[in-house]
């Protein structure tokens, strides 16, 4: 009976997710019709040619990095809050992300200290992707050499947090040697953004997503059994070192390409798994895994929705939609629901 209502929560969950992602779809700066929306996803011409090419080009991939965004940074947050066993502990508390702000600062801010201001006009999203990539890769080894030389899972969170310190110092002062014009380029990529991805970008994106996905299957038997602490796990013969390290991995590596190609998104990754815990009443990772996937692919969808400012040709901030509209609802959620699961 247990199993048959998941069912209906995944159905149910599923067709909403459909319903955004094509909502996503419809909205924006210019009006297109939904008949041609749609004749344009099948591969059939549509009345106007821009139209097609607002709609594939531009819509689809933006739809498609919210699902992929959402998704990823919920997961994310899921298995840090299982790993350290804190409500608070989201995808963003290990320094990934602020290892891939530094990367990028140091491309758009440190251009005029270390490579001359030609730099900073030839910044393209793959240089703002690989050096992203570079600053959290060099964290995530950092993190993961910390993890092998302490036992305490949560001295690996304070290490973590550390880091986020470091970079933010190191940040702050290649601000104050910048110009205004970089320090503006800077702060509208921390913005975050999910239409700037070219398909070549998303196979990419959506390649190295998959990597991070498959790994997760190996380590959901370990993270049921760590809700309940480190010591019962090792009762029930779990490798604590090695499946920590897998799921250090796993968070470090999907957090560190969202943040390389669309910015660091607050929010999803925290407040998420908390309400896939209150929909489905379990702390059962092959439940919570799944739905904390599919509820953040809704979430991000539906903010992006709002970002866009329907019929009007601005849009606000990702970042500001996310957390004005999501921590006043996760707050209700909480404090309505008198028993939650941990």
């Amino acid at each position: 009976m247990e199993h048959k209502s998941y069912s209906k929560h995944f159905i149910l969950l599923s067709v909403l997710l459909i319903v955004f992602f094509f909502l996503n779809i419809s909205l924006g700066s210019v009006s297109i019709p939904f008949e041609e929306i749609l004749q344009s996803l099948v591969g059939n011409m549509t009345s106007k040619e821009s139209w097609q090419t607002i709609v594939l080009d531009f819509r689809l991939p933006k739809a498609i990095t919210a699902i992929l965004v959402g998704s990823g940074l919920s997961i994310c947050g899921l298995l840090m809050q299982t790993l350290f066993r804190n409500p608070l502990a989201g995808p963003f508390v290990l320094g990934i992300s602020s290892g891939a702000s530094l990367g990028v600062a140091i491309l758009i801010l440190g251009s005029s200290l270390f490579g001359g201001y030609f730099l900073s006009n030839s910044i393209s999203n793959w240089s703002l992707a690989i050096a992203a990539s570079l600053g959290a890769f060099l964290v995530l080894s950092a993190v993961i050499i910390a993890a092998n030389k302490v036992r305490n899972t949560m001295s690996i969170l304070i290490i973590g947090l550390m880091f986020g310190s470091f970079t933010a110092a190191i940040i702050s002062v290649l601000a104050y040697f910048s110009e205004a014009a970089q320090i503006q380029q800077y702060l509208f990529w921390s913005f975050g953004s999910l239409g700037n991805l070219s398909w070549s970008e998303i196979s990419v994106f959506g390649s190295l997503y998959l990597i991070g996905i498959l790994g997760i299957f190996s380590v959901i038997k370990p993270l049921n059994s760590f809700l309940l602490g480190e010591n019962y796990a090792k009762s029930l013969g779990i490798n604590i070192k090695k499946n920590r390290t897998i799921i250090l991995g796993i968070t470090s590596l999907l957090t560190g390409i969202i943040t390389a190609f669309s910015g660091p998104i607050a929010f999803i990754g925290l407040a998420v798994p908390h309400i896939a815990k209150i929909v489905f009443a379990t702390s059962n990772h092959k439940i919570i895994l799944p739905a904390s996937a599919i509820i953040g692919g809704i979430v991000l969808l539906i903010c992006d929705s709002i970002a866009q400012l329907p019929t009007s040709e601005f849009t606000v901030p990702i970042n500001a939609i996310t957390s004005l509209f999501g921590a006043p609802i996760v707050i209700w959620l909480l404090i309505r629901k008198k028993k939650i699961v941990v």
